[in-house]
């Protein structure tokens, strides 16, 4: 194809195995947009395989050293930014499905904003994958979902030295919060959706903790995590079903209203709303979890620690003020939009 849309994609990858289907879609990808950059951090035979798979126009490299932080996706979406060619550049997880009519109207809302964030569905749709839409669906309730994918503006993060701090476990969030603290705009298109492969069930189990951990980042999340349980537990005690079963109802009703926000029921089953309940439950256990790895120095995160979800707003702004946030940036993507 020689009309090809005039992005930049970033794809951070550490693979432990060989996706075929991701080679093809990277090749898809290559025939429809500008420049594809795939930052790889696998082992070296993984890496070799890579090479193989995608010879030019696909732009192939390792991470940058100078570039290294903490959090190994950050790392790889700082060194595809630093080698984007155009200033609209999509960054996604290498389970992420974009399809090219997406990718357009990505592009034509960067026209009028600094970051889109689409929303994610998974297809095909294993057990583990219909509940974690209940996540989904309960936080479009709220206003936005967190994706696995953002496009923005590479110019947005001139002002403070091209990048973000990438120390940090909720990187989306703070990537979208230093946009933000810049004076961008971020815009969530509840009808833009983006296909999303689902984890295997050992990975999935495996992010339950850490994910919950993500919310230190935003308090009245955590603070209502945290409080779940106890009171779960209280009217357990005191034999009040009554509440419960109002509580289990508007829990469902809740996840029900996301499911048909932005034409949702397109992409999202029912069932993910009946599920609901569960989620919310899992997600208070998994907070107390998180709570107690936060008082042993942070979540373990890829062979190490990570204490902080997220740099708040209030910070990233003082920050920018003090001519800091580049620092920060230069030594290291889910911002809450600011309804959520």
């Amino acid at each position: 194809m020689t009309d090809r849309l005039p992005l930049s994609y970033v794809l951070p990858l550490k693979a432990a195995v060989a996706d075929p289907e991701l080679r093809d879609h990277v090749r898809w990808l290559a025939d429809r947009v500008a420049e594809v950059i795939v930052v790889d951090g696998s082992a070296p035979p993984i890496w070799a395989l890579h090479r193989s798979w995608w010879g030019p126009p696909v732009r192939h490299v390792r991470p940058d050293p100078a570039r290294e932080c903490a959090n190994g996706k950050v790392w790889g979406v700082l060194t595809g930014l630093r080698l984007a060619g155009h200033d609209g550049v999509v960054v996604a997880d290498d389970d992420v499905r974009w399809d090219l009519p997406g990718l357009r109207r990505a592009l034509a809302l960067l026209n009028s904003a600094d970051l889109v964030a689409p929303a994610n569905h998974y297809d095909p749709m294993p057990w583990h994958a219909r509940y974690d839409t209940a996540r989904t669906l309960i936080h479009r309730a709220l206003g936005a979902d967190w994706p696995g994918t953002l496009a923005l503006r590479r110019s947005a993060l001139t002002r403070v030295g091209g990048g973000y701090d990438g120390d940090v476990l909720f990187e989306n969030l703070e990537l979208v919060r230093t946009v933000e603290a810049a004076g961008g705009r971020a815009v969530w298109p509840l009808d833009l959706f983006v296909l999303r492969r689902a984890p295997d069930t050992r990975h999935f189990l495996g992010q339950r903790v850490r994910q919950a951990y993500d919310e230190f980042a935003r308090p009245a999340h955590l603070m209502a995590a945290l409080a779940l349980l106890p009171l779960v537990a209280a009217a357990v005690a005191q034999r009040r079903r009554g509440p419960l079963l109002a509580v289990l109802a508007a829990v469902i009703a809740w996840a029900e209203i996301g499911r048909r926000r932005g034409g949702g029921t397109k992409v999202y089953p029912a069932s993910s709303a009946l599920l609901a309940p569960l989620w919310v439950l899992e997600r208070g256990v998994c907070m107390w979890v998180a709570l107690w790895w936060r008082l042993r120095g942070g979540v373990p995160y890829a062979g190490r620690r990570l204490r902080r979800a997220a740099t708040s707003p209030r910070e990233l702004r003082r920050r920018l003020l003090a001519g800091q946030v580049s620092t920060a940036a230069a030594t290291s993507p889910e911002a809450v939009p600011a309804h959520v």
